[in-house]
């Protein structure tokens, strides 16, 4: 599989130099890294061109790098059904930057594209209904970025007096707490109550 990739990474570099940043094959898996400027001549020459063929838009999502001056990679996922393989093709935006919509090429992007607006808070230019998608119209923030506190701001409950669905600033009945998930056959580090005992 390594070589197959290996070969479809230099036809693409050939292809499109103008558009390729990079190729990374890493656990079987191609990674294009474009500039956002050529994405959209970039999926269309993916789809179109006959030794890729990739008519298939899996998924698009983003990954949040709050430390970075480009603080988002965008992540596009393609299939081709015909050469049974597949590609990831991303780009590194800012925070204010908006993305190329990919609707006119794919319009299965129509959703995906939705779904990173809500959940990042990135803006595709040329979208046809750039709404939230997953959240509710009044929602405060973007979930998926990493300084969306875990809690959230506001929570939703029925409020059986006002006999309808009411918003209220979180209210945690007990102390938020940070768990400890690791094996008890590996020993923890401090000491559980009743070890003290052990010694004696």
């Amino acid at each position: 599989m390594t070589e197959q990739l290996q070969e479809l990474a230099a036809h693409i570099e050939l292809a499109r130099p103008d558009c390729v940043v990079s190729t990374e094959i890493a656990f079987d898996e191609l990674t294009v890294t474009v500039t956002p400027a050529s994405l959209l001549a970039f999926c269309d020459y993916l789809k179109t061109d006959q030794t890729c063929r990739f008519s298939t838009l899996v998924d698009i999502t983003a990954v949040d790098y709050p430390a970075r001056d480009k603080r988002f990679d965008v992540v596009y996922h393609f299939l081709s059904m015909y050469q049974n393989q597949r590609i990831r093709v991303r780009f590194a935006v800012r925070e204010d930057q908006m993305v190329p919509s990919l609707v006119s090429v794919y319009p299965a992007a129509n959703w995906f594209e939705r779904e990173v607006f809500d959940m990042f808070g990135l803006i595709f230019s040329g979208h046809p209904d750039m709404r939230r998608l997953l959240t509710d119209y009044g929602f405060r923030g973007h979930p998926l970025r990493k300084d969306f506190p875990t809690t959230g701001y506001t929570e939703v409950r029925y409020d059986e007096e006002k006999k309808r669905v009411v918003y209220e600033p979180v209210n945690l009945v007990q102390e938020y707490r940070q768990f400890d998930f690791m094996s008890p056959w590996e020993g923890a580090e401090y000491i559980l109550p009743g070890d003290e005992k052990k010694g004696a």
